[in-house]
């Protein structure tokens, strides 16, 4: 039992924890973003690599099925994960939100992607009213769409004998096709890159059935369960298609 010093001076601390109960109410959106990911990325293929997409997707899932929170879906690309919730734990915290899941998804990646240096990640919450939540992921997915463009150019120039600092200055202030224009004239066509590199990764809980037995009637019977689906090939969700296929997991 603590003893009553103990407990007046818990009640001192608590009451300088001054931003301990702001509260976030849902729908919100937690976004992860990496923390100087470049360093720990060195070895690993550029401008993009298989492996790092597998294991932030791998990470993605050991966070739905292991962390206590219940995202209906979430969507990645590079080192950033968007969560998308309707209901959050903690009380809608937000002190609490951002560091577990910032903590959470740092340690998951550590084992998935088998790193021995430390990782971090910062995370932030973003409250959406409902008809927010479909134009936040769509914008979501055009920074994956310009990130994917400066990555290629960027990382072409350093192939080429660029330095970062040179590299970075000759794509200052460069527009998306002028990009686009520079990358195909030495034989890069952005729009055949792979799906997963240009939109992003999307991972979410889906319905399917599964036949069981019922030993009372004797009969076979089929119950709907859910499981963890990643999808890697997503349509443009600015388009009505796009919209149509969020929809499915907004709703769920």
């Amino acid at each position: 039992m603590p003893s009553a010093k103990n407990e007046a001076h818990e009640r001192r601390s608590s009451s300088r924890e001054i931003y301990a109960d702001i509260r976030a109410i849902p729908p919100l959106v937690i976004r992860a973003d990496g923390r100087n990911f470049h360093r720990i990325l060195r070895n690993f293929k550029k401008p993009f690599d298989r492996r790092f997409a597998e294991s932030m997707a791998k990470a993605t899932e050991i966070f739905f099925t292991a962390s206590g929170f219940n995202p209906k879906f979430a969507f990645l690309f590079s080192d950033e994960v968007n969560f998308f919730f309707t209901e959050v734990p903690f009380n809608g915290r937000i002190e609490k939100l951002d560091s577990v899941v910032a903590s959470f998804l740092a340690s998951a990646l550590t084992l998935t992607a088998g790193f021995k240096e430390p990782i971090s990640f910062d995370a932030r919450v973003i409250p959406l009213c409902k008809d927010a939540v479909f134009d936040y992921f769509a914008e979501r997915q055009a920074e994956a769409w310009r990130n994917h463009i400066n990555s290629y150019a960027f990382y072409t120039l350093i192939a080429e004998g660029f330095s970062e600092r040179d590299a970075q200055e000759r794509l200052k202030g460069m527009k998306s096709h002028q990009i686009h224009e520079l990358l195909f004239k030495k034989g890069i066509n952005l729009g055949k890159t792979p799906a997963w590199q240009r939109r992003g990764i999307l991972i979410a809980r889906v319905p399917y059935e599964k036949e069981g037995f019922n030993p009372k009637t004797g009969e076979k019977v089929v119950a709907e369960r859910r499981k963890i689906a990643q999808f890697w090939e997503l349509p443009l969700f600015k388009t009505e298609e796009g919209r149509k296929f969020l929809e499915r997991f907004v709703h769920s």
